[in-house]
């Protein structure tokens, strides 16, 4: 199958590194902190979006919005802590290989992710891409988190392409109907999540890695095939 398309748009966890476990491990050891023990299958089925949203969603007024703040940057920092030793060795297959071909051709890029600016910074600078994504949007300049498509509207906007023109490369079930919300193809990296997970979404092509994805170019843009 081809799509044609005018740009890339990426999200990170999950998609570009396999860290999804690392983010559920670092949940879990705040959470538990914090009174919830969960299970890191609960973690994983329920915690998901911006971190704000989810210290809300599961407690409430219960804290402050500074504290909210500070509870989200400790988890964050300790996830950093967490991956900084084993980043390199989960990137997902491909990934720099495909990048790089996409930049060759001159196909614009961006990354839309729901994690903090930190985060961001972390993981692609450890990848060596930065050069290659004309935009990075994070949950910090956002107000709504996935599904809405905020995120992937900046980041289409950041290297002035239609957004309708993108195709989006997402993991996780409510960034793919962020991608559908957008009215954009997307491909679903199925490291962290299973295709019967996807149930409610439309998905152009599941993939356990992006080994096998060609790149061309066509008369008015670029073409995606597998």
């Amino acid at each position: 199958m081809n799509l044609t398309f005018q740009a890339l748009l990426f999200d990170i966890d999950g998609t570009l590194v396999n860290n999804m476990m690392v983010h559920h491990r670092a949940w879990q050891r705040k959470l538990k902190e914090l009174g919830l023990d969960y299970s890191l299958e609960r973690v994983k089925e329920e915690i998901h979006g911006v971190n704000l949203e989810i210290l809300e969603r599961l407690f409430g007024d219960r804290f402050t919005h500074e504290e909210r703040v500070q509870i989200a940057w400790d988890k964050e920092a300790a996830y950093r802590e967490i991956f900084a030793e084993e980043i390199q060795e989960n990137i997902v297959p491909g990934t720099l290989e495909f990048i790089e071909r996409a930049a060759e051709l001159g196909i614009p890029m961006a990354v839309g992710t729901a994690g903090p600016k930190e985060n961001a910074e972390f993981v692609i600078d450890a990848l060596g891409i930065r050069k290659y994504m004309g935009h990075i949007v994070h949950s910090g300049m956002v107000s709504k988190g996935k599904p809405n498509p905020e995120v992937f509207q900046q980041a289409a906007d950041g290297i002035n392409v239609r957004l309708q023109d993108c195709i989006i490369f997402e993991d996780s079930v409510t960034g793919a109907k962020a991608a559908n919300n957008a009215g954009c193809p997307v491909v679903v990296l199925t490291t962290t999540h299973t295709e019967p997970e996807f149930t409610e979404v439309e998905v152009a092509n599941f993939r356990e890695d992006f080994l096998g994805l060609e790149l061309g170019v066509v008369k008015h843009g670029f073409l995606l095939g597998w």
